[in-house]
Order: structure tokens, then C-alpha cells, then sequence
């Protein structure tokens, strides 16, 4: 069985990830393409810089071709923001991004964007798991020669998003500040395009090559997998760091002395940039496992805030059903108004530069600011990995105790239970909750500082035996 969790089907290469099983999900989304749209229909595909992510999107894209799908490859790898980008502004049906994202460098995926420029969403999905049938071995054509019938065409996609990306992002005004940002692209497909926006001269590199085993690391930018930066941003003078995942859909920053500023404070920035500077209104959406001082600042500002379960495919349909500001999920994955329906790591990084140059402000003192406005909210998660049977059998206990009765001796006083299960106690909350993708326990924790919400999953972890 194939299984797109949470974005996507992700599996490990040779083991599920096979080129078979990619035919058989190219097929289902194909058909699923020309019986919702039509025969006209057209199909973007674009890779990351995985193990064999070139020959991956070719063989999707053979299969797509011989269904008769008009398709659009990227010359070279791409983020995926700029194929979703390039779906709508291509004005094709749907896109394809041969991605697993932050997952293992053992793993590869295949997510599907929408026509509108964003996640596919759930019932989309659904239509293609319905038509992903047993392999059945065909014969397609070579890729050259689907090439040479025009069936497949070669864009510049990631060009063609850099230089979008210069009319809508003031990059004049952040040369202009002067600021110098550390770059860590942890091998994905956002190399080098912070340098060719900014100029070689404001931007230090740092895993800003090619390099499919991605040093053994999952490429993620959360706070452990980012340490070795401090040392970098603080010798080479840099004002911030910008750390990007495999397909640089998601975000992780840091300021000017090195210390981690996660997605819960990177979206309250944004909300209060968009909102007093540039006068724009909306609702603010979250996911189940971002942070309270969203609902804080909406009370303050006066704009609604909506939570949804974890995935970005349920924000990206707030996008496009309302009148949203900001969305968001703790993962690192945003999206303002004004710009396509789906993370981009690399658009809300160049947003905050703007935001720093504009204001005249370091992004430490941005961050302080929060704090002075809307108090302290520190975070925590950890990734518990275990074998498939413990995490189903924790899983199950949970629900048939109604959650854990207490966290560090604090009284649960409500459990939530939207997607996992979110402990309420009077100093925080603390969520347990399943991967979509791996045999992992994600939980995560708020209190009033990162010290406190660290001891919330401790104990989680062990009242859970998986300490």
C-alpha cells in the first residue's frame, strides 16, 4: 500500500521508493489530472537535490507524458515553493516535487501542488490514493524523445522564481542596511539563491552544495541540527542566519549573536511586520502544535485566529477560502498574504531581512520586543523514535486513559484532542503526537521558558516508558 502522509509520499529509497512504485503513483496522478481537468491538462515536476532526484522526476514525468499529460520539467533542481509558484503561474492543473523534505537522506517522496500554488488538498489526495493500482510492467518512452515531441518541455523554473522573487521582496532595502546573513541551505535546493538575490559579497554560505547523504543528518532547520552556526554568525560578522530544509520549504533562523529564533517567534514577527508597517489585515491560522502568543497578539491586534490539525495542506485551504494574514505551523512551514498559498523558506527569510532593514532594528531586539508585548513563551520538542508496535501501543493507551493525569506535578486540566493529544496544564500545554511519515513520537511542549517546557516532555517521556 502507498500512503501520502501529512505532504506527500515519502519512502526509503530501494526499499518502498522504488522506480516501480514511482510509476504506479505517477499513473494514479496523471489520470487523476486529465479526469478532473481534461485532456489539455498540464503537469509541472520539479526535484530537489536528493539521491537520483533528476532520474525520479524524468520517470514521472515519462509516465505522465505517455498518459497525455502535458508536462514541464525544471532544467535543474528547485525548491519546492518555486514549483508550486510555477504551477500557477504556468497556469497548469497540478505540479509534482520529487521531495522528501526534511526526512533522512535514505528517504525520497513525491508531493503533489494544487493549480491554485499551494499543497494539494486532502480530498485531491484522496482522489489520487483511489487510483494507485497494483504494478502493472509498460513501456514508456524515452525521455529525449518525448522531449523532442514536445510532450516534455525544459523550463528554468528556479530562475524564473529568483527573479519573481526581486518584485516582491525589497532587496534594495536590505543591501541598502547593509546587512550580512549566514546562509545554510543544509544541501537542499535553496543553494545559492540568497547569494544571487542579495550579492555574493552580504551572504555567507554554508551547506551550499550538493550532497545526498546530507552529512548523515536529517536536513531540518530546527535548533540541534543548527548549533554549529553560533560560531559562524558571531567570526563573520553576520546580523542573522537563515537555514533552510531539503526543499526549502520550511524556515529556521537565528540572529545576530547566534541564538535560535524558532517558527512560533519568526510568524509573530511577521504578523506584527505585515499588520503595523505595511497595514495589511487577516486571521491568523496555526496548526495544533504552534504557539499560544499567536492567540495573544490576535486578542491584542484584534484579528481572528483559527487552529488547525498539523499538516500545511490545512492551511493552505484557509488561504484559499478566507482572509488569512499569516499561517503557519512550529515545523518551520508559513505563508504570508500576498504571495502563493504554500511554505517558502526562502520568501519569509528575505521577508525578516526586510523587516530588519526597514525598522533599523537587529533581529535579537525584534525578538525582545515580542517578549515586552506579549510575554514569554519558551518550546520545546523532541523526537521520540521507536519501533512501529511501541508507538501504536502508546498511542492506543493514551486513548483509552483520556492522556496523561499530570505533567511535573501540574493537574491536566483539559485534554485536546484535534490531532494527538495536547495536555493542558496551568503553565503550558504539551502535545504527543504521532509522525505521519516515520515510526517517531513527536512531543512537543510551551511554558514559560525552553527549561521548563523541556522538563513537560521529560516527564511525558517517562511516564511513557520511552525515556
Amino acid at each position: 500500500m502507498i500512503h501520502f502522509g501529512t505532504d506527500g509520499w515519502r519512502a526509503i529509497i530501494g526499499d518502498d521508493y522504488t522506480m516501480d512504485n514511482l510509476e504506479r503513483v505517477s499513473l494514479a496522478t496523471a489520470r487523476w489530472v486529465l479526469e478532473s481537468y481534461g485532456a489539455d491538462s498540464g503537469v509541472v515536476i520539479g526535484y530537489d537535490t536528493r539521491f537520483r532526484g533528476r532520474d525520479f522526476a524524468r520517470a514521472a514525468a515519462r509516465v505522465m507524458a505517455s498518459e497525455g499529460v502535458r508536462v514541464v520539467i525544471s532544467d535543474t533542481f528547485a525548491p519546492t515553493p518555486a514549483i508550486s509558484w510555477a504551477t500557477k503561474e504556468y497556469g497548469l492543473q497540478a505540479g509534482v516535487v520529487i521531495t522528501a523534505s526534511h526526512n533522512p537522506p535514505e528517504y525520497n517522496g513525491f508531493k503533489i501542488k494544487g493549480y491554485f500554488g499551494g499543497s494539494a488538498l486532502p480530498e485531491m489526495i484522496a482522489q489520487v490514493e483511489s487510483r494507485i493500482e497494483p504494478f502493472e510492467a509498460r513501456e514508456y518512452p524515452d525521455f529525449d524523445e518525448l522531449l523532442k515531441s514536445g510532450k516534455v518541455t525544459e523550463q528554468p523554473i528556479k530562475q524564473a522564481f529568483v527573479d519573481h522573487l526581486q518584485t516582491i521582496v525589497d532587496i534594495d532595502a536590505i543591501r541598502d542596511a547593509g546587512i550580512i546573513v549566514l546562509h545554510d541551505a543544509m544541501f537542499g535546493a535553496g543553494q545559492g539563491i540568497l547569494s544571487e538575490l542579495l550579492g555574493a559579497d552580504r551572504v555567507i554560505e554554508k551547506r551550499c552544495e550538493i550532497n545526498p547523504g546530507f552529512e548523515g543528518i536529517s536536513p531540518e532547520p530546527i535548533e540541534k541540527n543548527l548549533n554549529e552556526l553560533r560560531d559562524l554568525i558571531v567570526q563573520n560578522g553576520c546580523d542573522a542566519a537563515i537555514a533552510n530544509d531539503g526543499d526549502a520549504d520550511r524556515i529556521g533562523m537565528a540572529d545576530e549573536r547566534g541564538d535560535f529564533v524558532d517558527s512560533h517567534k519568526i510568524l509573530a514577527l511577521l504578523i506584527d511586520y505585515l499588520h503595523a508597517d505595511k497595514g495589511l489585515t487577516g486571521s491568523i491560522v496555526k496548526t495544533f502544535s504552534t504557539t499560544d502568543m499567536l492567540d495573544r497578539m490576535g486578542e491584542h491586534l484584534g484579528l481572528d485566529v483559527e487552529t488547525t490539525a498539523i499538516g500545511f495542506k490545512y492551511i493552505g485551504d484557509k488561504f484559499l477560502n478566507g482572509d488569512v494574514l499569516v499561517g503557519g505551523e512550529e515545523s518551520g512551514g508559513m505563508a504570508v498574504k500576498g504571495h502563493i498559498p504554500e511554505r517558502d523558506g526562502l520568501y519569509i527569510g528575505l521577508l525578516i531581512l526586510e523587516m530588519m532593514a526597514k525598522r533599523g532594528r537587529q533581529l535579537s531586539s525584534l525578538v525582545s520586543d515580542l517578549h515586552d508585548t506579549y510575554g514569554h513563551f519558551g518550546f520545546y520538542r523532541k523526537d521520540v523514535h521507536t519501533s512501529q508496535e511501541k508507538k501504536d501501543a502508546i498511542l492506543i493507551l493514551l486513548r483509552e486513559e483520556g492522556g496523561l493525569s499530570s505533567i511535573v506535578g501540574q493537574q491536566v486540566e483539559r485534554l485536546e484532542t484535534l490531532d494527538g493529544f495536547k495536555h493542558r496544564v496551568k503553565d503550558g500545554w504539551l502535545l504527543i503526537r504521532p509522525s505521519g511519515t516515520e515510526p517517531v513520537l513527536r512531543i512537543y511542549a510551551e511554558a514559560p521558558t525552553a527549561e521548563d517546557a523541556e522538563k513537560f516532555v521529560l516527564d511525558a517521556m517517562s511516564q511513557l516508558g520511552v525515556a
